[in-house]
């Protein structure tokens, strides 16, 4: 049997301590048994009490300066965190009612339905129980359901199972996932806390553009999410290969070879060499945006996402070429409202949001043949706010997506020479603003007599503005160029004759 580690083993024997000092009868099953017979890491110890298992956890909570978290009153399950150092383990308790063996029973697949007397386990005398041979499918590398009955009991383990098995490279057994069609229509009725907190592990994993596709072909992507089906077989102009709800896939796929350097049906080393990737950027993609989610696992989310209204806003202009227009204001909308119903927070929500409606504003900047201006950077960056280096990666991802096998090299580096000049200019931009504002709205008030509102605000953004764009470079440099807008404004009607008065 694989052993435990030191400090693991010790927080084994103090809770073995308080469970016999109260007469706790108790076993550990589930993920950890899983776990440790794999040899596997550990952060989560699973622990069934014949007992109230909510007052088992106070007690040891209490006892050992853990933080006690009620997860279901219903069905009596508790948590306790156990924090050392960054390390953070989570105990959690349930009730077994009747024999251990009827509590195994219950449980989703047969890896996950084995246990050991928690005595047995600190003494060394280690009686696997195992009534529905778990070891054996873990030797096969086989996910198999415990009965037929289990996704009818919780058709959250309709998900887990795809995402189970990809975690452990294991399969699912043919009749278990013949039980995954039968019943992929329960997935409707699962909370969306729990769809968000599968979709997010699965994405989270490599080579998730393909457990999307496994999620398809069992029925559950399209239950889990059904705006994407409107996609499907929805045709693209000339230069797509593939219809709408094709392309999204491939989307995420693009992204996977982009920052993995994953293999792609599509891809090359030669389209890797001209892409402005550095390990700053794949650090940045590592960051948490919540709980469980990271900007790589959003910008997947994204490019999954980012042509669902593309149905709704399809068009066939009079030269016969197919449109979107609006696709992209729509789908924000759309995508907000799906994140909402699956529980994302509002900062997956918001840069979700942005992925998708500002997803084309990189092309949209360029000029023909030439370079974006400062000003059309500095907007970009300005209108995208905290999601501008995504929405460039997400637009190298879509156009390989779009092309996939008709790529062309000389457009994949324009494109790519495209996105370099931006984070380019970008970072110079930022280099020029100073920590002090040349002007605020106190001299505008001042100086120029106006009163608070939004012509203040618009008065410093152009500021701001020209001062990163490197047009103005002191403070008598911004009033001259207030001056000349408020002028503007002037004579365009839009101020009173005391502001004219002033500004002359």
């Amino acid at each position: 049997m694989p052993d435990i580690k030191p400090d693991l083993f010790q927080l084994l024997f103090a809770i073995a301590s308080i469970l016999e000092r109260n007469n706790y009868q108790a076993y550990i099953v589930g993920g950890f048994v899983r776990n440790w017979l794999l040899g596997r890491e550990i952060d989560d110890i699973d622990i069934a009490v014949g007992f109230d298992a909510k007052k088992v956890a106070q007690e040891v909570a209490k006892c050992l300066g853990g933080k006690y978290v009620l997860l279901d009153e219903t069905n009596n399950i508790a948590r306790v965190v156990i924090v050392k150092g960054k390390q953070q383990l989570h105990l959690d308790f349930t009730t077994f009612l009747g024999t251990i063996e009827e509590d195994l029973e219950r449980r989703d697949f047969t890896i996950n339905s084995m246990a050991v007397g928690f005595n047995d386990f600190i003494s060394g005398s280690l009686h696997l129980i195992d009534p529905f041979q778990g070891k054996n499918d873990l030797n096969k590398k086989l996910i198999r359901a415990v009965k037929k009955r289990i996704f009818e009991d919780d058709a959250a383990r309709l998900l887990r199972a795809v995402r189970l098995a990809a975690e452990l490279s294991f399969k699912i057994e043919t009749n278990t996932e013949q039980l995954i069609k039968q019943y992929s229509q329960l997935i409707t009725s699962v909370p969306g806390e729990k769809l968000r907190e599968e979709l997010l592990r699965i994405l989270s994993l490599h080579y998730s553009s393909n457990l999307l596709r496994y999620l398809d072909q069992l029925n559950l992507l399209t239950g889990m999410i059904p705006e994407l089906e409107d996609s499907r077989g929805v045709l693209q102009p000339m230069e797509h290969y593939w219809d709408v709800f094709e392309h999204s896939l491939e989307t995420v796929a693009a992204i996977e070879f982009l920052f993995c350097n994953m293999d792609w049906q599509y891809g090359s080393g030669d389209l890797l060499k001209v892409l402005p990737m550095t390990d700053e950027w794949k650090a940045y993609f590592d960051m948490r945006v919540s709980r469980n989610s990271s900007r790589m696992i959003m910008l997947k989310i994204g490019g999954l996402l980012h042509d669902i209204a593309k149905p709704e806003s399809k068009s066939i202009d009079v030269t016969g070429r197919i449109r979107f227009i609006g696709h992209t204001k729509q789908g924000a909308a759309k995508v907000a409202a799906i994140l909402n119903k699956l529980r994302f927070s509002s900062r997956e929500i918001k840069l979700a949001e942005k992925l998708v409606y500002y997803h084309l504003r990189p092309v949209q900047i360029a000029n023909v043949g030439l370079p974006p201006t400062s000003r059309a950077i500095y907007r970009y960056f300005r209108d995208t706010d905290d999601a501008g280096i995504d929405v460039l990666f997400l637009a190298l991802a879509d156009y390989l997506a779009a092309r996939g096998p008709n790529i062309n090299m000389e457009e994949w580096k324009q494109h790519n020479c495209l996105i370099s000049y931006i984070i380019e200019e970008h970072e110079k931009q930022q280099n020029k603003l100073l920590p002090a504002k040349l002007v605020d709205g106190h001299d505008l008030i001042s100086i120029f007599g106006l009163t608070s509102g939004p012509l203040i605000g618009k008065l410093l953004r152009l500021v701001r503005e020209a001062q990163a764009t490197g047009k103005v470079c002191s403070k008598d440099d911004a009033l001259a160029l207030i001056r000349q807008n408020l002028d503007s404004e002037c004579s365009n009607g839009h101020c009173d004759k005391t502001l004219v008065n002033l500004i002359k």
